[in-house]
């Protein structure tokens, strides 16, 4: 198999121009993960046939914390008094739910611990008139801001989950390299940017790692492309 046979998703394209140097995003499609599915073995089923040696590859934090079995149907999730009052602060996005929803801070609440979550809220809503933003994700950490809920775009039965960021996502990655002997990057990426999660090497620019997927190339809806190769031409 070549890579020739990989297409781009609609609206996306294969090859991406960063500071003057080529790079190659091909999607990989796969069956829709479950929980107890092993990435392993998805990586050995679906990307393998195509790498080369030099490439790397790029895997969305959501199947990795789906396979995990850190999503959870709504259902099944009963919103606290805490997370109902929270959720009023949200800025809600429509590339993603977020913490904006009563089920995703439940989530992060029982992750992160209410103590923290009110302190991170204290602290967004001080510094907020100032002009300072993003300070409630880096003083909460957990890799909340990986949480995201139920969309009408997502891919049933997820459509109606909540789903924790992954666990451990840097060992993930690692343990990836060690099998397969390339570069892992497990990312959260929207239409908005993209976050580095975990990685297989400490010293991988996350910065140049996010301007790769700027454009988020595995899409945003129903896709089912939730890995990459990535290729430096």
């Amino acid at each position: 198999m070549t890579t020739g046979e990989l297409k781009p998703n609609e609206g996306k394209f294969i090859e991406i121009d960063i500071d003057g140097q080529k790079v190659a995003r091909y999607p990989i499609k796969t069956h829709v993960i479950k929980v107890g599915d092993k990435i392993d073995d998805c990586v050995d089923k679906y990307v393998a046939p195509y790498w080369r040696e030099g490439d790397w590859v790029f895997i969305s934090e959501k199947i990795v914390a789906i396979a995990q079995g850190r999503s959870f149907p709504i259902s099944e999730i009963k919103p606290s008094f805490l997370a109902k009052f929270l959720v009023k602060f949200v800025h809600k996005s429509k590339y993603g739910i977020g913490l904006g929803s009563p089920w995703t801070m439940e989530l992060a609440i029982r992750e992160a611990g209410a103590l923290r979550m009110l302190f991170a809220a204290f602290v967004s809503a001080i510094t907020k008139p100032f002009g300072i933003r993003g300070l409630f994700y880096k003083v909460v950490g957990n890799n909340i801001n990986a949480i995201d809920g139920p969309c009408d775009y997502t891919l049933p039965p997820y459509n109606k989950c909540a789903k924790l960021g992954p666990s451990k996502p840097h060992e993930v990655a690692k343990k990836l390299k060690e099998k397969f002997g390339h570069e892992f990057i497990i990312i959260d990426a929207n239409d908005l940017g993209a976050v580095i999660l975990g990685k297989s090497e400490q010293s991988i620019d996350d910065e140049w790692c996010k301007k790769v997927f700027k454009d988020n190339p595995l899409g945003q809806a129903s896709e089912q492309t939730p890995m990459a190769i990535v290729r430096i031409l």
